[in-house]
């Protein structure tokens, strides 16, 4: 792997210990990831807050998709906001129980629902089904917000890597549909199938995700079909970036990571957003790489505690404690 003399020292000393990530092979990789995250999970403490398994219908014939509700238990009067949230893996690998540890710690901080969504993953299910699985339980929690105890009005959506571009999709698909939502949380995001940027051709050897395993992300994610970065026929959808109006999207926290493929298609986006009169919030963390928030380096906890920040300020709840 190619050294960045930027790089955290902290991230630094850790990175050589990640296994490899490598997307030719799906079924290896989601074996890697599950086996990173199980000692986390096996630690988790539901303490303070309660877990639901709920089943929103699926989009025409599409299977019912697996939500789980996390809700803290001492939540105060009144509907709950809450959080849809897409977890990651490049639309390949992960799960919705992966994020759990995430889930947990914002419903428990912030005391809001946390809904996470377990979309069906490429290439098995190109798209349009993740995204429909998302917007599926979007559906579901404005249908069921009165049962579930939430507010319709105050619903953020967000997600991080393939989760962001998935929650800028449905985002832009509320907008389009006249029931937009209240807050937009998009952490280091796929947004751009193009792959044109300078960070997505500078990082080729970047630790987790480069430009080799974006190629085959989009390739498995948009199906057979997919004529390659300059098929004219790419759904905004499926690629937000391709979207020409971004006009009347809701306030939106969007962060990257600086030693990131990813890095300049976020930047770009929140930019053309605020162009677009949207009110964003834009920030780039030093010496990162994608997917450095596994390793728990002083800026990566920086990254974790500004996005539970943003979230709070645009549900209009109370800031975590520091």
């Amino acid at each position: 792997m190619t050294e960045f003399p930027t790089l955290d020292p902290e991230l630094a000393a850790a990175v050589t210990m990640m296994p490899p990530f490598d997307f030719a092979h799906p079924v290896t990789a989601r074996v890697t990831l599950d086996e990173m995250r199980a000692p986390e999970l096996a630690e988790l403490s539901m303490d303070g807050v309660s877990l639901r398994e709920l089943a929103a219908p699926g989009i025409g014939d599409a299977p019912d998709v697996g939500i789980r509700l996390f809700t803290p238990e001492e939540s105060g009067e009144g509907p709950l906001p809450v959080l849809l949230w897409i977890h990651g893996g490049g639309f390949v690998v992960g799960t919705a129980q992966g994020d759990d540890p995430f889930c947990v710690d914002v419903a428990r901080q912030l005391r809001i629902a946390v809904a996470s969504v377990d979309y069906r993953l490429a290439p098995e299910t190109p798209f349009p089904g993740p995204h429909d699985d998302c917007w599926a339980a979007l559906t579901y929690l404005r249908a069921a917000a009165a049962e579930l105890g939430i507010d319709p009005e105050r619903i953020a959506v967000g997600g991080q890597s393939a989760g962001g571009g998935l929650a800028a999709s449905i985002v832009l698909r509320a907008r389009d549909e006249g029931a937009p939502v209240a807050f937009q949380l998009l952490e280091i995001p796929e947004l751009d199938d193009r792959l044109e940027t300078v960070s997505m051709r500078t990082f080729v050897d970047t630790p987790v995700w480069h430009r080799p395993n974006a190629i085959l992300s989009w390739q498995f994610y948009l199906g057979e079909s997919y004529a390659g970065p300059s098929d004219p026929d790419v759904s905004p959808y499926a690629a937000p970036a391709r979207v020409t109006d971004l006009a009347g999207l809701p306030p939106t926290y969007l962060c990257t990571m600086e030693l990131d493929p990813l890095r300049d298609e976020g930047i770009d986006y929140a930019q053309r957003m605020m162009q677009a009169g949207v009110s964003v919030e834009l920030h780039s963390f030093p010496g990162t790489f994608h997917g450095s928030t596994l390793i728990g380096a002083e800026v990566s906890k920086r990254s974790q505690r500004e996005l539970r920040y943003a979230l709070a300020r645009g549900l209009r709840v109370q800031a975590p404690a520091s």
